[in-house]
This record gives C-alpha cells, structure tokens and sequence, in this order.
C-alpha cells in the first residue's frame, strides 16, 4: 500500500495546505487563465455548432448570412444577461444559484440537475468532437479506432484533472493559444481572399430570400432559419462556465469575472460567425469522414498553392490544435461539474461526499462521476457528435432559461430599489426569449431522435435528488430531537474553575464533529457505564475543509468559529461537573488523516487512555443508505486498532 500510495502522489501531485495565506491565491485564475480554462467550452462549439446550423439549411445556404449575424448577436445577449449572474452571486454557482434563489429550490433543482448532465456532455461532445478532427487526417480505414481513442483520452483528462484545476490548465493553455491564432488568421485571409463576394452577399441573399419567400411562403422561409438557428444552439453553450465558477477567479471576483466573459464572448463571436462567413465564401460542401471546418481550411490552405507535403502538414497542425481546443472544452466540464454537485451537496439534493475536497483541493468525487459518466455517454453513443449534440443542447438551454427567467423576477421585484431595473430587465426578457425560444425548437425538433434521452436522464437525476433530499431532512430532524435531548442550552457560565488534567490518569479521548447531540450522548454514556473511572477528558474535532468552507469569502474562519465553539461547549460541561477537560481542533480535507494525527500525538502525552465516537444506525439501513453518510467512526476505528490504540464507538439509533 505505501508504494501505491507513493504512485499516486505522483500522478496526481502531493496534497495543498488549504489553511496557508498563499494556498488559495496560487490556485486562483486571473481573467487570461479563466478565460482559457472556463471559456474554451465557448470557442469550442465554434467547431461543432455553426456546422450543425449550416447543414440543417440544406440547399438554402444563402441563410447562412443572417445566421452569423444572428450568432454574433446572441452570444453577446447571453454574455450580458450573465454578467448580471457573476454581479449577483459574486461567490459562484450560476444556473444552479440563480434558479434556487430567484425561483426556488424546486427551480434550482431542474437547473442543477440540467447542469450537471451538460457538463457530463460537454466533455463527452468535446472529446467526440476533437477526435473527428484528427481523424479528418486519416483515411477511412482508421474510423474503427476512434472510439478508444475518446476513452483513452478521456481517461488521461480525469488524471490531469485530479490534480488540480491551474495545473490542468497550464498544461492545455499552448493547445487554446495555437487553435484561436491559427483560426482568427485562417477566418480574416479566407475572408479577404474572398472579398469580392462581399459586396455581392447582401443583395443576392436578400434576393434569394425573396424568390423562397414568394415560392413557398414567409412561413416556410422563417421556419427553416429557426430550425437552423435553434439547432446550432450548441454554438452558445459554455457562455455560463465563468458564472458557475466566480469562486475561483482572482479578488476582485465579479470584475475578473467580467473580463472573462468578455473575453469569451469577443472570441466566439468572432470564431463562429467568422466560420459561417467562411462556409458562404467558400462555397463549402459536406465530405464523409470530414467536418466542415476541415473542409473550409482544406480549401484555403490549398488556395495557396503550396507543396502538397507543407499544405497537408499545416492542414493537420490546424486540426491537431481544434481537437486540443475542444479536449481543453472538456476540461471546463471537469471543473463546473463538480462546482454544481458540491453546490447541490450543501443543499443536500445530492450524497455531501460531493462537497469533499481532496489532498489537491479539488472535488475529487465529482471529478470522478464527471468522468465516469462521460465515458458511459461515449460508449453508448459511439462518440456519434450528431447526437451528442442533440442531448447537450437541450440541458444548457433548459439552465439558460430558467437563469434568466430568475433575473426577469429579480429585476422586476427589484423594480422600486434599483434606479436601472428596467435595462436590466429588457435585457433578461430578451435572453429569456432568444434561449427559451431555442430550447422549445430543439426538444420539438429532436426529441425523437435523441432529444428524448436526455429528457429523461435529467428527470431520474431529478427524482434521485428528491429522494436524497427527503432522506437528509429526516436524519437532520432526528438529528436536532437528540440535540434536544443530549445538548441542551448551557445553564453554565464561561468562567468555571478548570481541574488540572493528570497525564498518568485514565483518560477519555472523544472524536466529535458539529453535532454536539451526538458527542454530548457518547460522553453521558461513558458517564453511567463508567462512572468515576476516567479522570481526564479530552475532545478532538477537525474542521473539513470542503468545497463550501474553502469557497467563499471568510468561510473558512466561519468554519473555525463553529468547531471551536462546539468544544468549548464539550469543556465547559466538564468543568461545571468538576471534571478536568480540554480540546484540540485541527483543519483539513481529509479528516480520519488530521484526526489521526491529533490522536497520536493526545496518546503519547496521556498514554492510559480510550478514544470514543459515534456511529447513526438506521432502521432501514442498506448500502444506499450507508453510502450517503461518512463512517469517519468505524474508519477512525480500524486506523487506531492498526496502531494499538483502543476506540470503542457508540451506536445511536435513528
């Protein structure tokens, strides 16, 4: 196990000290980082979703223009509408946060249950998406490896991510820089290489237009533009990344977050109105086994009449970095899933080892299932981006809505206390509309060629939730009866004589938590069943440093003030019986370690003694049950027996 152990730091780097000033400011991204880390999930649907707008125009490609324009606006639409997100909710969450607060837990529940399928599929389309890329370069023969190309390469980004967000992104940043300098140089040459059918696009477009309109009708004309649009509404997911992750910019966050959002929106604007433009100029037509961007660049780069060697080997160089772009997508996927989980843990909708941090200070759990399902989703659908982009689609645009409905009730509450609410709320409306609107389009338009599915998901993860939820607040009302029962309001002051503590004496280590119900019951029972025995009593409790506790502003000492009040408590009582007492706290992620620790170096100053804990039994209790609550008990139990130190651990039933 040691070796294993040692292996594994090595993967994934040794752990942070989460209590250190420099920890957090080394960890978070300023507006650059962000904008690689968070917005390439953006600029990545620039090589997926103006190719779907564009092939469901058919033979109307003349449409493309308005589509562009279209996409240029609406990514800006949405861009503004969230940077009201990151201002109000400063400490991150976005759709999850917005949906809770603005429209309630119910609201937030769809909104995070959405969330979470999305970024489950916004690694799986990214990974899918930049393997076709690459597997532009190679000749049919290879398709039948791609598949395990997208697991193995899936499996390399959870690694990566495990240890640790900046790290991940340091090493992905050169794969962002190389894919926007090479596209944005490609976009501007291909459009001047064309420009004298500039001037010509307006009017024959608009000419084109009017002979459909007058052939098969303006209802026809605008229903075929809102499929088109609608079904390149993959264009516009990852715009909410920045507002699901403000706790990890840089102070000052809403104002890093701001920059971020503009950086963003500046550069998938560009991107992908830029390739539309290029599918018109260029006259680009589908090829098998190539997407449309291979096409369109294949094309420029030819134009340029190079050795064939040079022109194929730049042609693949910008493709390598498409697909580096789009598994640098997936990577956003690894950091705003696990945000929206622990999230949805500190509301208990979801198991609370989702709030956990690990010795890298990143939600390992979530990194995992993140992972995990992202993989699943590939197997099942054989890394088919046509599908994929169905289902991820439909669950962003659900989160979108419901996010800017919540501003639309905000601004509008807000009506009397805020002097600009009626911008703020057009702007909202016109969000809500536009997101809304794609969102009807794309489930009617798709539902029975995928779109059900992920419909469906997203209600079992909802139901799931529900039952979690309901499971939580009757352990935490039985929680608050023992409370009652065992910790009631203290009748005694804070100034009580202390008895000296006698290292020689038998002594009573207790490991208690948050709950003094459950520690105050150990204690009065090792009172009655003992009674007079031990003569020292020592409490001990570690402070988990998780993902709600290490996000916000000031939480961390909120964090301290709970623990050292809980064993204030715990002494006090002692010592208003005349027993000697006394407490030690320590701090971390990984708690049964820190817990050790302090228990060892307890043991060694007061070495006839016996560590005490509890354990909640449940009636019904089956491996579901067990799974939704921590055991640090029975584990700090088998640890101590491992080092010869006695712990007897209490049961109290639920």
């Amino acid at each position: 196990m040691p070796f294993l152990a040692k292996l594994w730091e090595a993967v994934i780097g040794k752990p942070h000290d989460p209590l250190h000033p420099e920890t957090r400011h080394n960890m978070a991204l300023v507006a650059f980082l962000a904008w690689v880390g968070l917005g390439a999930d953006g600029l990545s649907s620039a090589c997926y979703g103006p190719e779907e707008a564009f092939l469901a125009l058919g033979q109307y490609t003349h449409f493309g223009l308005y589509l562009a324009a279209a996409t240029f606006l609406t990514v800006f639409i949405i861009a503004l509408a969230y940077n009201q997100v990151i201002e109000l909710f400063p400490s991150g969450g976005g759709g999850y946060k917005v949906a809770t607060q603005l429209l309630g837990s119910k609201a937030g529940l769809v909104s995070g249950s959405a969330l979470l399928v999305d970024y489950v599929l916004t690694i799986s389309i990214s990974i899918a998406a930049g393997v076709d890329a690459l597997f532009s370069l190679l000749p049919p023969g290879a398709q039948s490896h791609k598949l395990m190309t997208e697991i193995l390469l899936g499996i390399l980004l959870i690694l990566l991510n495990l240890r640790g967000m900046k790290e991940s992104i340091k090493v992905l940043l050169p794969l962002f820089l190389g894919f926007f300098v090479t596209h944005a140089l490609l976009i501007v040459y291909g459009v001047i290489a064309h420009a004298e059918g500039l001037p010509r696009l307006i009017p024959d477009t608009i000419n084109e237009t009017r002979q459909l309109t007058e052939q098969m009708g303006w209802a026809f004309a605008a229903a075929l533009f809102l499929r088109a649009y609608s079904l390149g509404g993959g264009t516009y997911t990852g715009l909410e990344a920045v507002s699901n992750n403000v706790n990890m910019l840089t102070e000052p966050r809403v104002r890093t977050g701001r920059y971020t959002m503009l950086y963003m929106a500046g550069a998938l604007s560009f991107t992908a109105g830029g390739v539309i433009l290029l599918y018109l100029l260029w006259n680009v037509q589908p090829v098998a086994h190539q997407t449309l961007n291979a096409v369109a660049f294949n094309a420029i780069i030819g134009s340029w009449q190079l050795d064939p060697i040079l022109g194929h080997g730049l042609l693949a160089m910008v493709l390598f970095l498409e697909a580096g772009l789009l598994f640098v997508a997936a990577n956003t996927g690894f950091l705003g899933g696990p945000t929206v989980l622990a999230n949805m843990a500190v509301d208990s909708w979801v198991p609370r080892q989702f709030r956990n941090l690990s010795g890298r200070l990143v939600t390992q759990n979530g990194i995992l299932l993140m992972g995990l399902g992202a993989l699943g989703i590939l197997l099942w659908t054989k890394g088919d981006v046509s599908v994929l982009v169905v289902l991820y689609s439909i669950n962003v645009f659900i989160t979108f809505s419901l996010s800017l409905l919540g501003l639309c009730r905000h601004w509008w509450t807000s009506r009397y206390d805020e002097t600009n609410w009626k911008s703020r709320l057009a702007l909202s409306l016109l969000g809500f509309a536009v997101t809304s609107g794609i969102l009807v389009v794309t489930v009617v338009e798709k539902f029975t060629e995928g779109g059900w599915l992920t419909i469906l998901i997203t209600g079992l993860i909802i139901g799931a939730c529900a039952l979690v939820k309901r499971h939580y607040e009757r352990v935490r009302q039985q929680l608050r009866t023992i409370d009652a029962l065992y910790a009631p309001r203290p009748g005694w002051g804070e100034d009580l004589p202390a008895p000296p503590l006698n290292p020689d004496l038998p002594t009573a280590i207790f490991l208690v938590g948050k709950n003094r119900g459950l520690g105050m019951y150990t204690l009065k029972w090792l009172n009655e069943v003992f009674a007079g025995h031990f003569k020292n009593f020592i409490f001990l409790s570690v402070g988990e440093v998780d993902a709600e506790s290490y996000g916000g502003k000031g939480a961390l000492r909120s964090l301290q003030y709970q623990i050292e009040n809980a064993l204030r408590y715990y002494v006090n009582y002692c010592h208003s019986h005349g027993q000697a007492a006394t407490s030690h706290a320590a701090y971390g992620a990984d708690v049964e370690a820190e817990l050790e620790k302090l228990v060892v170096k307890v043991v060694e100053e007061y070495p006839n003694s016996v560590c005490l804990g509890s354990k909640l039994i449940f009636d019904d209790e089956s491996w579901l049950i067990s799974w939704l609550h921590n055991h640090t008990a029975i584990a700090m139990q088998r640890r101590l027996h491992l080092r010869e130190i006695q712990m007897i651990v209490t049961p109290i039933r639920i």
